[in-house]
């Protein structure tokens, strides 16, 4: 960003900071009304827009709970086509829940996913609907201050500290660096994966966390694909950047085609992939656009083509102490933990 840009948008980002402080304040000093729930709740969440790894994480908790627990999940459903509360079912779609809920909903079919926009009734409502429910985790809800969760994950891309970014729309923060005192535990995301303890040091001085936070480092893990030559890699994410890199690696060539984040396709769109799919052997998206693709043409077009990128979230050396956390929390504030 250049110089002049920085001076221009600055004033905005001021602006916009002071209102977002504002509103925190209210919360804090209970002006504004903060509802919390029996149930124990865990909200995955970020200061910034985009592009921290929300979904992998919230799969991640998934896989760790549900095996001991009944768990469930929790989505606005941003991009969606519906409103108020919805249960994911076998004839949903991303143009109905949204594509990381349909994302997760694919992947975890036997777990409780719905959208609500109104947190505190969505939580409500899976109560209601699921009486032994033992826990809800919350994807993308550290704004949503009219719930009070009972522990909060804040999520921050190792390469864009939040303590290094500036607000909207001078950087990419949509909340104040101040709110990340809520965090419980608070996870540095796409690490390099062989992270030296200097390189860890050096991230933890920078974050200057209270005694209370648990600070963890965490990477993300791709699942190998045998191609059968250099892809086309089609993305509709906020950062496709690390997964082009993954691909790089293996195929230098791999050409990118990105989309904004959540990229509605349009039939000119298609048609824009499909054109440029003809000079490549294969074609790779990534699972969350996959959700979006999946009833076009295109994805008959290509057939075979077509290859799907997974991810995982991967906590390497933290592992241990990150799922303690987690289940001590459960465990302890659970009524249901015991049946």
């Amino acid at each position: 960003m250049s110089e002049t840009l920085k001076f221009l948008l600055a004033p905005i980002a001021w602006i916009y900071g002071l209102v977002v402080w504002i509103r925190n304040l209210l919360y804090d000093e209970h002006i504004l009304y903060s509802a919390q729930v029996s149930i124990p709740t865990i909200c995955v969440g970020n200061l910034a827009v985009g592009g921290t790894g929300k979904t992998p994480m919230t799969e991640y908790l998934v896989s760790l709970l549900s095996e001991q627990y009944k768990v469930a999940v929790l989505s606005r459903g941003y991009g969606r086509q519906t409103n108020g509360f919805r249960l994911a079912n076998e004839q949903d779609t991303a143009q109905t829940i949204g594509d990381e809920p349909m994302q997760i909903h694919t992947r975890f079919p036997k777990i409780p996913v719905a959208v609500c926009a109104d947190r505190v009734k969505g939580v409500k409502r899976l109560k209601y609907l699921f009486p032994d429910i033992q826990c809800v985790i919350l994807d993308d809800a550290y704004q949503h201050r009219s719930l009070r969760c009972g522990m909060y994950i804040l999520l921050t891309p190792y390469n864009r500290l939040y303590v290094h970014d500036h607000m909207l729309p001078w950087g990419r923060l949509r909340d104040v660096p101040s709110q990340s005192i809520r965090a419980n535990v608070v996870v540095v995301t796409k690490c390099p994966e062989h992270m030296q303890p200097i390189d860890r040091r050096v991230v933890a001085n920078a974050l200057q966390l209270p005694s209370y936070q648990q600070l963890v480092f965490s990477h993300i893990t791709y699942q190998p694909l045998s191609l059968p030559g250099t892809p086309l890699l089609v993305t509709g994410i906020a950062n496709p950047q690390p997964m082009l890199a993954y691909l790089r690696e293996q195929y230098p060539n791999t050409e990118l085609l990105a989309f904004p984040d959540h990229h509605i396709f349009t039939n000119n769109d298609l048609e824009i992939i499909r054109a440029k799919a003809e000079n490549y052997i294969c074609v790779v998206t990534t699972e969350k656009d996959y959700m979006r693709l999946q009833h076009t043409a295109l994805v008959k077009q290509l057939g075979n083509k077509l290859y799907v990128q997974t991810i995982k979230t991967d906590f390497g050396m933290d592992k241990e102490a990150f799922d303690r956390a987690i289940r001590l929390y459960i465990s302890e504030n659970n009524r249901n933990s015991k049946h």
